[in-house]
């Protein structure tokens, strides 16, 4: 699975990215998180508002940070 951080770098976006790692982590998989920085990278997948969250290159959320709970349901749902 291709994970993918979609922001600048701002705080919520670095929460974000924490909160994937430590979903990952209580999922017991091996994936790495790829964040993409570049505003046009951004844009080329539609979204106007960061963070968000790319699956296989799919947005999943954009402008919140879900909770590591939250993320746990998302992966998951995505391994199955």
């Amino acid at each position: 699975m291709k994970i993918q951080v979609l922001g600048t770098g701002c705080p919520k976006c670095r929460k974000l990215e924490e909160n994937v790692k430590s979903a990952i982590k209580q999922l017991g998989a091996d994936y790495q998180v790829e964040k993409v920085t570049g505003i046009k990278d951004i844009l080329s997948f539609g979204v106007m508002m960061t963070p968000a969250l790319a699956l296989n290159g799919q947005v999943v959320t954009v402008g919140k940070i879900p909770s590591v709970e939250n993320l746990v349901e998302i992966l998951g749902e995505e391994l199955i």
